[in-house]
């Protein structure tokens, strides 16, 4: 099973407000395991950087103008992403973006059920939890040190090992070590160890005390029809 584990910078927060896409991160995977495979790109958004927008990922207005527009880049992106799964943190935002992009150059949109929402996964996973990318990546261990801002790339790679982590891990399908396991279409086995039976027989001192008591009974019920 293949999926794009995909990740945008951009403008703004709303495209149809003129905000434009200006990078895109993507890492492979199968079967929820990261291949080493990625995709990466700026994009010349052909438009001014808002102060707010720059605080967050960092890329000027200066640096976006020497790359590519997204014109150049969607045949190379398309390919990339071919028809696989597309795992997104907040993937309404990114989705909206990426066909906003896709509808300016005439081509066809990214239906919504392409998209995997790993904010809704989360959210499933641990209820009433934090379900950023931050937090998430302090719930699992895995080491922000790199994220002083935000970047398309780095945040795919942070989501691939949440995603991971999500769907279970390395090994979700691995019963614990040791476990007993049972036919797939029988009961359980239980294995019992055979031990030798305990010995019953009475000792001397046991058998010369009985005897003892039996002769200080007065007319025993036993001996009744002896007469």
């Amino acid at each position: 099973m293949r999926e794009i584990i995909l990740d945008t910078e951009t403008t703004g927060l709303d495209p149809a407000n003129g905000d434009r896409i200006v990078e895109i991160g993507c890492v492979e995977a199968h079967h929820h395991i990261p291949t080493g495979e990625t995709y990466h790109v700026y994009v010349n958004p052909e438009r001014d950087m808002p102060v707010e927008a720059f605080n967050v990922h960092g890329l000027s207005e200066e640096f976006l103008a020497e790359k590519p527009v997204f014109a150049e880049v969607v045949g190379e992106f398309l390919e990339f992403i071919g028809d696989a799964q597309l795992v997104i943190h907040n993937a309404s935002f990114d989705m909206k973006f990426l066909n906003a992009e896709l509808k300016l150059l005439g081509f066809p949109i990214l239906p919504m059920d392409r998209s995997t929402d790993t904010v809704a996964l989360a959210r499933r996973t641990f209820p009433g939890a934090q379900a950023s990318l931050d937090a998430l990546c302090r719930r699992f261990e895995i080491d922000l040190s790199r994220r002083e801002k935000h970047g398309a790339l780095l945040d795919a790679e942070l989501l691939a090992e949440v995603y991971l982590q999500l769907r279970g891990g390395r090994q979700p399908d691995l019963a614990l070590a040791g476990a007993e396991k049972k036919p797939a279409d029988g009961p359980a086995i239980v294995q019992r160890q055979a031990r030798p039976a305990r010995p019953h027989a009475p000792s001397a001192e046991e058998l010369a005390a009985h005897a003892t008591l039996v002769e200080s009974l007065k007319e025993p019920i036993w001996s009744a029809g002896d007469d």
